[in-house]
């Protein structure tokens, strides 16, 4: 593989941003130095942003490109080419693709067996066209009776790095505030009011029936199989005592102060939402991610739902003065691939992978110019 040496850079650090120059070796970062670099053939950067390649262990962007409307599946492999291509050009050079596991109500996209998410990635990493690396995040419905038998394709698979306990049962955890609840049912899923308060009124027996034993299955399986735990939008201190009793390693969108700081004392690493971060606050009336980061209860940042939001939500961060920059770059990059277990990446440093890219600034918002994955360009 040619080397590709990288110069006239502001190089964001661990600790601190210099003006620099980077030498790309065999897909690992081989050299890094200050100032510019007067060998031939380096690539002058122009005093753009130089920053790890952002990692992402919670999106749920490939539903959207694989059922675009209601009741409408396209083909997986191309689904997952569009996502792909979607990840990369955002700066997101490791992607763990959520996968949802059971449906309690049994007519959405999560009630169907997604197997062949794992078909498509292997097929299209064979032909060398994946451009970000590809990992799996179960997300486990723990109130679905389908939930274990939907798992089974993915239980050991190779790309399987991560499993996360959820719970959407409208009155707890994100939805505590049943109004909030009942907005989200009805205009989201279009259901009845009535249909609302019955799905309320039978949620205990699903809770014995079927999340009570979910949950203690795949906090096994996790712990037996050497796998990363989460848990799920925890709202009280009970919640991250329970988390951590199972063995996660993760509070993924605690949904309280209470709840992330009762993480924070137990060594849960916190993962918040960057839409959070960018929209001011919570979709469903929830903490704010921005005022967690005041309080240095944020580990990781995920876009779930909106791939450009992680570049733009560490800006923010940087940019109201919850932290500095290199603080802010390590919660989209060296936070997340630390809690699932990837340590050789998401920093600028000798012998991590060279996944790195470039940041302009166009008035206050970051723009990602290139990516650049194990060395090679490839948006």
């Amino acid at each position: 593989m040619p080397e590709t040496l990288i110069h006239n850079a502001r190089i964001v650090l661990d600790d601190e941003v210099v003006d620099g120059h980077v030498l790309l070796q065999d897909g690992r970062i081989a050299a890094l130095s200050h100032g510019r670099s007067a060998l031939p053939g380096a690539l002058d950067w122009q005093g753009d942003w130089l920053l790890p390649g952002l990692v992402e262990v919670h999106t749920d962007n490939l539903e959207r490109h694989v059922m675009p409307r209601p009741r409408v599946q396209l083909p997986m492999q191309g689904a997952v080419q569009s996502h792909d291509a979607e990840m990369a050009s955002n700066g997101i050079t490791t992607v763990l693709d959520a996968i949802g596991v059971g449906d309690p109500y049994g007519d959405g996209f999560r009630s169907r067996d997604q197997s062949d998410l794992l078909r498509a990635l292997d097929a299209l990493d064979a032909a060398g066209a994946l451009r970000a690396d590809h990992h799996i995040h179960v997300r486990c419905e723990l109130p679905a009776a389908n939930a274990r038998a939907l798992f089974e394709p993915f239980a050991r698979h190779r790309r399987l790095r991560l499993l996360s306990l959820m719970d959407h049962t409208p009155g707890q955890r994100q939805w505590s505030d049943l109004e909030m609840a009942r907005t989200f049912y009805t205009g989201r899923k279009g259901w009845s009011d009535a249909k609302f308060a019955e799905e309320v009124r039978i949620a205990p027996e699903r809770q014995t029936l079927h999340a009570q034993p979910n949950r203690a299955w795949f906090a096994d399986f996790a712990r037996t199989h050497g796998i990363a735990l989460a848990t799920h939008d925890d709202t009280t201190a009970e919640h991250v005592d329970e988390a951590k009793a199972l063995g996660a390693q993760m509070s993924e969108f605690p949904t309280t102060l209470v709840a992330a700081q009762r993480a924070r004392a137990l060594g849960l690493s916190i993962v918040m939402g960057a839409p959070n971060v960018v929209r001011g606050g919570s979709h469903s009336g929830n903490a704010s991610a921005m005022e967690l980061a005041r309080e240095g209860l944020v580990d990781s940042l995920s876009s779930d739902y909106v791939p450009s939001s992680l570049l733009q939500a560490a800006w923010r961060l940087a940019q109201e003065g919850a932290c500095n920059l290199p603080a802010a770059v390590r919660t989209v990059s060296h936070g997340p691939a630390v809690a699932c277990g990837l340590p050789d990446r998401g920093r600028i440093a000798p012998g991590l992978r060279a996944d790195v890219i470039r940041v302009r600034d166009v008035g206050t918002t970051p723009v990602v110019c290139e990516t650049w994955v194990q060395g090679r360009r490839v948006a």
